[in-house]
């Protein structure tokens, strides 16, 4: 079995965003939290939570497009147990957002209701969106801002890249405070950043890319044995119990990925089993359940 990889990468604006999130929040009235539907527990930052506290939230289960849905709805279950709201969105689709104004309206309703016994009729509701990094906050501000025509926020999705917060005007009678993609300073379980790295919230330069993908294999034939088969032309038992990099070399070989006196080049085969997964190629993957 693939050793599991002890990341940590936490770069100093995240340390200056904590902060600035800790003033921000009594700017707004809610937080809407961006998760990977794929990896739901490992893409919430327990930093954000204990920031949050008992501000209301939402939470917005992106990417659900590649994620499993029968584990979607389990998770959406699962939070609702938590006494929290979530719906399952694909930002850069617009699939799912229009549940976003009337979820936001509803964690809201006794304070809606105190403003308007006090005749604060029309008063914008203010929500703070944050997430981290490549968890596809981005597309969702565009996505709300511009409701998929042209033009873009200055949002990059790209992890270590700084921003600094602003507000957006959106539809019906909202304010939506973006802030940049935000790390913890220590994964205390390696299994969650290992998961992140999956799906690329970590920056691939600082990764054993053949290890990662070796591990990430492993799972998948664990929990999704089809999809690997089915993708590579594998034909491997879950039974078989086979170290990842094994899976990795019959993965090269199937593609044709040799070098000089026959070797597979695992490094080539490791950055396209990643990308096709982090890409949805595989098919709908989702690696943690409630």
């Amino acid at each position: 079995m693939a050793e599991v990889q002890s990341i940590q990468w936490f770069p100093g604006h995240m340390a200056r965003t904590r902060r600035k999130i800790v003033e921000d929040l009594k700017l707004v009235d809610a937080v809407a939290e961006i998760l990977d539907a794929r990896v739901p527990q490992s893409s919430s930052n327990p930093v954000l939570r204990d920031l949050i506290q008992r501000k209301p939230k939402v939470v917005l289960l992106n990417k659900s497009d590649m994620a499993d849905p029968a584990q979607t709805s389990q998770w959406i279950a699962h939070y609702a147990q938590l006494g929290e709201k979530a719906i399952p969105i694909e930002s850069k689709t617009g699939k799912g957002i229009n549940a976003f104004y009337p979820s936001v309206r509803e964690v809201l309703k006794p304070q809606i209701e105190a403003w308007e016994k006090k005749g604060m009729v029309g008063r914008p509701i203010r929500v703070m969106v944050v997430g981290i990094p490549n968890v596809g906050k981005s597309s969702f501000i565009n996505r709300m801002i511009y409701g998929g025509k042209a033009g873009k926020a200055e949002v990059q999705d790209r992890p270590g890249v700084t921003r600094q917060n602003r507000w957006f005007t959106v539809g019906k009678g909202f304010e939506l405070l973006d802030t940049p993609g935000v790390l913890w300073p220590k994964f205390e379980d390696p299994i969650v950043g290992e998961h992140l790295a999956f799906t690329g919230a970590v920056r691939d330069e600082i990764l054993d890319i053949e290890g990662l993908a070796s591990r990430l294999l492993e799972l998948l034939m664990e929990l999704y044995p089809n999809a690997v088969n089915g993708r590579y032309k594998t034909d491997i038992s879950p039974e078989d119990h086979l170290p990842g990099y094994e899976i990795l070399e019959r993965v090269g070989r199937k593609r044709g990925m040799l070098i000089s006196g026959g070797e597979v080049n695992t490094e080539r085969a490791a950055i396209t089993v990643l990308d096709e997964y982090r890409g949805g190629k595989l098919g709908r993957i989702t690696l943690e359940r409630p």
